[in-house]
């Protein structure tokens, strides 16, 4: 069984709190120990994904995930990804269907899961759609406008 892309990003969390880590090959070697073959591009992607940031440590960096309320733009994955892969937004009722690429809708529905938006319940993500339901049984027409504003849609 191929690990979930939640189940090697919640891996990924686990070695960056427990491991000062300098690069991302030393995170795809720690990642391949636990069960997690990737690429460096993977762990690319799932940096960025789950937050994560360079800080500066005793004259040198490690990757950390900073805790939310830290003045950080917390929703600045979320963009990214609304804008890199999203094709279309359609609210209906409570839900909302999300439209990428083939490959790409876990990696947006990850994206949404992780900014904590309180006007969505929850994310399912297929190859290419992602369903996300609302808070509240008309809340999908608010959710879609939010995720355009916050992927810079008009």
């Amino acid at each position: 069984m191929i690990p979930s892309t939640a189940a090697r990003r919640k891996a990924l969390r686990n070695l960056i709190r427990e491991h000062d880590v300098e690069r991302q090959t030393d995170l795809v070697e720690l990642l391949e120990a636990a069960g997690h073959p990737v690429t460096q591009a993977t762990v690319s992607r799932d940096l960025a994904a789950i937050g994560a940031v360079k800080e500066r440590v005793d004259g040198g960096t490690r990757y950390v995930i900073p805790p939310p309320g830290n003045g950080l733009d917390e929703v600045a994955p979320l963009r990214r990804a609304l804008a890199d892969f999203v094709e279309s937004i359609v609210p209906s009722g409570n839900l909302v269907v999300l439209r990428t690429p083939p490959g790409a809708a876990q990696i947006v529905a990850g994206a949404i899961d992780q900014a904590g938006l309180t006007s969505v319940l929850g994310t399912v993500a297929g190859d290419d759609t992602i369903l996300a339901v609302a808070a509240g049984e008309s809340g999908g027409w608010r959710v879609a406008r939010e995720l355009e504003q916050i992927g810079g849609s008009p």
